[in-house]
């Protein structure tokens, strides 16, 4: 625990540093990455400060400490496996819970649909360049970087990797790393043969590369011809996106690039991998990591900066904590508490219950349903578990219908925006708020919010879908106009909607089907534009900046068509331009502005009704270990997975 003297040090220079940061967003734009206090470590599960995003002091090593996993094995001392300046854990706002410091030991049990996915473990092993605390947007703050600057136009961004910094293999990460994953990756042709969107200037398709120097070891610049405000958000949370775009362990991957490896045990690799002779990429890509691959078998071995290392893998995913990463808490304990994750596939979502139930599973936030609510409430206290019910997340349970499916009769009918305006009419926004969602959650205002089945009717007659003599629409090839929806089975509320659509949507005389499929297929189907109507969730209606509206569901073609910079797809019509317009230019936006730009999205969409956005302020109920420390149902759900590394489990 602090003492006097440590307190006022650490108060003095929390208020110097938080000045300091003050310079963000005006002419100097600089901000410097959390430190840990000089104070000395506290033992046990003492009460400690707050860790705030401007908290910086320079560390005395022999304060640091390290679990008691790491005792006795051969590594270097705690101090020497940390960056000079190790990062003092932000990731949760002061608002959403008192920060405790926590204990070492145990393990995290969770649970998947996925063979290789686990949702809940990628986001705690997701490290961006840099993050905003809670997931609000509101500010950005250094983390894998020690620092950055932005050029007062906007156009230039420096950052400052983590003096000492170094990969779980130990080996130190410099700009060369940088170097390897923009100059030998990003920007090589045969690697990546369309160049990324958010990587050009305003993340336009039309706009210019960026442009990217290396200054020293530490240091390296990346530059644009064009302002582009948002990117410091598309690097904290755009996409999910983490590190490894931008930083990847050039001593592990040199050997399968064909730039650095020698050609005969290059070959040799690529043979023993199974690819065709001198298919060199497909082995690269094959061992190169993605951040979204955290949990796949290629991480078995792969140089992270994360807070685990994957150990095992199967039915049973199984990691241990990384002993070189570079995050401590206010005390000067190296993170994260926790010493193991483990991830066992289930069959379905009732096997989740049913393990949450059995006091299985520590922490559940991708299955479960609100439905199942109240009976796992029930039995919090027998099973050893709390579910917080409070915490938001996205709209839920969107409803799309595809406007790029390869059917001209269908394509003609639901790309009449008096089509999808009488379908918004004929869904009751507060009837889904209460069956679907209990309660816990609000009609959306982006489009109409009452039900108006007169008006709806008449707008259907309008677009020639006439009734037959048993009172269902007959579609413009003469056939019976069908919305077949097609959800995964990952989630049951989807279905529930379904179920509920179908009777909204009866008296308009629009047949509706429902089928729930395997999560894959549903993966599958909708990369191959095989989906002709759906429901999943969408994340940008929610208060974000974010450029997830959707347009992969309700217009696969388009979306491809976008972000390939025209090379894939199809073009969308001239009022869908616009709609992705608006959006990319969310990047080129600083926060402020982006927000401001968000509320024509919203407008948009509601004079077009895109795709159906019935609900928001959905909470997401989340099933917890009740021993599990430095968690809460304040903020946004998925922002406390993000700060996973804090988690603890209490005596």
């Amino acid at each position: 625990m602090f003492n006097k003297k440590s307190a006022v040090v650490f108060l003095v220079l929390t208020l110097i540093v938080a000045l300091l940061a003050g310079c963000y967003g005006n002419s100097a734009n600089v901000t410097s990455g959390n430190e840990p206090s000089s104070s000395p470590a506290a033992g046990g599960s003492s009460a400690g400060a707050s860790p705030s995003a401007s908290a910086s002091a320079v560390a005395a090593p022999g304060s640091f400490k390290q679990s008691p996993f790491f005792d006795g094995k051969s590594l270097p001392p705690v101090a020497d496996r940390l960056p000079k300046a190790p990062k003092l854990t932000n990731e949760v706002p002061d608002s959403f819970y008192k920060y405790e410091i926590g204990t070492y030991g145990g393990t995290l049990r969770t649970v998947r649909l996925d063979p290789v996915n686990d949702a809940d473990l990628f986001i705690i092993q997701n490290e961006p360049l840099v993050n905003t605390p809670g997931m609000l947007g509101e500010e950005v703050t250094p983390n894998i970087v020690q620092s950055y600057e932005v050029s007062d136009d906007q156009k230039q961004f420096t950052f400052t990797l983590r003096d000492g910094l170094k990969w779980s293999d130990g080996v130190p990460v410099t700009t060369e790393d940088v170097r390897f994953a923009v100059e030998d990756v990003i920007f090589n042709p045969e690697l990546t043969p369309i160049f990324p969107l958010w990587l050009k200037s305003a993340a336009d398709e039309t706009g210019t590369p960026f442009k990217f120097e290396v200054v020293d070891n530490l240091t390296f610049k990346i530059s644009f011809d064009k302002p582009y405000g948002g990117f410091l958000l598309q690097l904290a949370w755009q996409g999910w996106r983490g590190y490894n775009d931008l930083l990847k362990p050039k001593h592990y991957l040199e050997k399968f690039h064909k730039k650095y490896a020698d050609p005969a045990e290059l070959e040799k690799s690529i043979k023993e991998a199974g690819f065709a002779q001198g298919d060199w990429v497909q082995l690269f890509t094959s061992k190169d990591l993605l951040n979204t691959e955290a949990t796949y078998p290629k991480a078995l071995g792969f140089p992270v900066l994360s807070p685990y290392v994957l150990t095992k893998t199967g039915d049973v995913i199984e990691f241990e904590r990384n002993p070189y990463y570079f995050k401590i808490d206010a005390a000067g304990n190296q993170l994260p508490y926790i010493d193991k994750l483990q991830s066992t596939l289930v069959q379905n979502t009732e096997m989740v219950n049913l393990k949450i139930l059995a006091g299985e599973v520590d922490h559940s936030y991708e299955f479960l349903s609100i439905p199942n609510v109240p009976l796992i409430k029930e039995k919090e206290s027998e099973g050893g578990f709390k579910v917080y019910l409070n915490t938001l997340h996205r709209t839920a349970n969107d409803i799309h219908l595809n406007l790029t499916y390869n059917d001209e009769a269908w394509r003609k009918t639901v790309r009449d925006v008096r089509f999808r305006k009488a379908l918004d009419l004929a869904l009751d926004k507060d009837e889904i708020a209460d069956t679907v969602f209990y309660g816990f959650a609000k009609p959306s205002s982006i489009e109409n919010t009452k039900r108006n089945l007169d008006e709806a009717n008449k707008l259907l007659d309008e677009v020639g879908l006439k009734k037959d003599a048993s009172g269902y629409r007959i579609g413009l090839d003469g056939k019976r106009f069908t919305i077949p929806f097609e959800v995964s089975s990952q989630f049951a509320d989807f279905a529930t909607l379904g179920e509920l659509v179908i009777e909204q949507w009866k008296p308009l005389g629009i047949e509706v089907t429902l089928k729930q499929i395997d999560a894959k297929l549903y993966d599958t189907r909708n990369k191959a534009n095989e989906l002709k109507a759906t429901i999943m969730f969408t994340p940008g209606p929610v208060q974000w900046v974010r450029e997830q509206w959707g347009q992969n569901i309700w217009a696969p073609l388009w979306d491809q068509w976008w972000n390939s910079g025209g090379k894939k797809g199809e073009e969308p019509p001239k009022e869908a331009l616009e709609l992705f317009k608006l959006i990319a230019s969310l990047r080129e936006l600083p926060q402020a502005e982006a927000l401001k730009k968000r509320e024509e999205i919203r407008k948009n969409i509601g004079d077009n009704y895109w795709y159906f956005i019935h609900s928001e302020d959905i909470a997401a109920p989340v099933a917890v270990n009740a021993r599990i420390g430095n968690i809460s149902d304040t903020g946004w759900g998925i922002a406390h997975n993000f700060a996973g590394e804090q988690w603890f489990f209490k005596s």
